[in-house]
């Protein structure tokens, strides 16, 4: 493939000189008719993957992405570039449903953004069909590829039936992208896609003017956030966990004199896209939404992404808190948590998801954001072990630069009473024991419920995964109560 053909394209169609790191072995891929896997960091500019083999071979990209908003947001920014561009969904007017049916009938749509859902209806597989016999479709992309994985940050069950689209388009080659992808991640996509020998073209997500910082949030956080909000530049993105949670900040921070605009699913249309172009349009706009806002959404001087809640996985937060700082400049990434945000949202994992190994391993993956969380070490270092990348110490998070300044203790006396009463009480859940302790204990200031979640991390405790938080001693907790060694922390 010469290289001058797709500067000129990308000149032309995109106003980009150069390709990113990534960008052009994956298109390389699919104008040479290969399967790839692109897993490249927020920012990255993943969709240009497979959108410009479409204006390249004049033909069609379909491609499967989870969220109306996102599916709308880059059709809108195609076509503002002059690029034929339309999604399909059930809100979808008719009138605009037959101009769009009408344009692919003629071959005059290069991208197609559908949910994966659609793609399982027998109508759109007969579109797809009719596209490929008359030799119009250049490739085929899954976006948010993670959601195909029972092991990834979230869990759609269409998009893991997206495998039958290599039957129903055979010799197409077949995109999957992602921001983040630990391992074993990426062989489960790879799996239920059925690419063939793809391109797997991973980079780091390491995003060097991103500094994350995690702290206990107040009983009344208003303060802080707001403190938060004056500091930050550009753009400022505030996550709650709930709807009601987000009308609430929004509500709250309107009080305290700020523009701010509520944004989540249960929104009728309209209150959702004036909400969406606030933020694109104002130059600081402050917007409190759902985690699913954000995907694919084009604003790249957000200066604050700030999570009101512990987030549900590290994976999930990788890709939430690297909305931030897009256009390069330096960007904070702030969690304030609470030890009763995993209680609560434990709970509603186990009663939420029948399946009891899906439930399991989001349970394990919220215990590890936790310990990300509480723990001493750096926070992007250990963010970024969970996607399978070993990086140094980032040096800008709070604990970095912090480092030095923690007052480190030996914690293996307190370590021996609370292993010595779980001893007792073996299967006891959390909440009983830290009381039992408190009871007992009452002349100690210990962090008892601390000191246990740290235990379950040094494996000296098991807990079990079903939101429960019962505890029982495991074999290493045996023996350090026979023989027990310092243990130094910083709480």
């Amino acid at each position: 493939m010469a290289g001058e053909p797709l500067e000129q394209a990308l000149q032309k169609h995109f106003g980009w000189t150069a390709f990113r790191p990534g960008q052009r072995e994956v298109i390389e891929a699919l104008l040479a008719g290969r399967d790839a896997l692109a897993v490249l960091p927020t920012g990255a500019g993943k969709s240009l993957c497979y959108q410009l083999p479409a204006v390249v071979r004049q033909g069609l990209v379909v491609v499967a992405s989870p969220l109306v908003a996102l599916m709308q947001d880059q059709v809108a920014q195609l076509q503002r570039r002059g690029i034929a561009a339309a999604c399909l969904h059930r809100d979808l007017p008719a009138a605009e449903r037959l101009d769009l049916m009408q344009r692919l009938r003629q071959g005059r749509l290069r991208l197609l953004y559908l949910a994966p859902e659609r793609l399982q209806l027998e109508s759109t597989r007969q579109l797809l069909e009719q596209q490929h016999g008359d030799g119009r479709l250049v490739a085929v992309a899954v976006d948010e590829a993670h959601c195909i994985s029972a092991w990834g940050h979230d869990f759609r069950p269409d998009y893991r039936r997206l495998g039958s689209l290599r039957q129903l388009c055979q010799g197409v080659p077949l995109v999957a992208l992602s921001a983040t992808a630990a391992p074993q991640v990426r062989a489960e996509i790879i799996r239920l896609l059925q690419l063939r020998r793809p391109l797997v073209q991973v980079h780091s997500a390491r995003r060097g003017n991103l500094a994350y910082g995690m702290a206990l949030r107040p009983t009344d956080p208003l303060p802080l956030v707001l403190e938060a909000l004056q500091q930050a530049r550009g753009a400022r993105l505030i996550y709650a966990r709930t709807r009601r949670a987000v009308e609430s900040w929004a509500e709250r921070l309107q009080q305290a004199g700020l523009e701010a605009i509520a944004y989540h699913a249960g929104l009728e249309p309209a209150a959702r896209q004036a909400a969406l172009e606030h933020f694109l349009q104002q130059p600081q706009p402050v917007l409190v939404a759902t985690v699913a806002f954000g995907m694919g959404v084009d604003r790249a001087d957000v200066g604050l992404v700030l999570h009101l809640d512990l987030p549900a996985s590290a994976e999930g937060y990788l890709q939430e808190s690297g909305r931030a700082g897009r256009d390069g400049l330096p960007a904070r990434c702030l969690v304030l948590y609470s030890p009763a945000d995993r209680i609560s949202l434990g709970w509603a994992l186990a009663n939420g998801d029948g399946r009891s190994e899906r439930a399991e391993l989001a349970q394990r993956q919220l215990r590890r954001m936790e310990a990300i969380a509480e723990g001493d070490g750096c926070r992007e270092q250990a963010l970024l072990r969970v996607v399978g990348e070993v990086v140094g110490p980032c040096g800008r998070c709070d604990t970095c630069l912090q480092a030095g300044t923690r007052e480190q203790r030996d914690w293996s006396d307190a370590a021996s009473v609370l292993l010595a009463a779980l001893h007792q009480s073996d299967g006891t859940d959390l909440r009983s024991l830290t009381r039992e302790l408190r009871q007992q204990e009452p002349a100690h200031d210990e962090r008892w419920g601390w000191l246990a979640r740290r235990l379950v991390q040094e494996e000296m405790i098991g807990e079990s995964n079903d939101g429960a938080q019962r505890l029982y001693l495991r074999n290493t907790g045996r023996h350090y109560l026979r023989r027990p060694w310092p243990l130094f922390w910083a709480a």
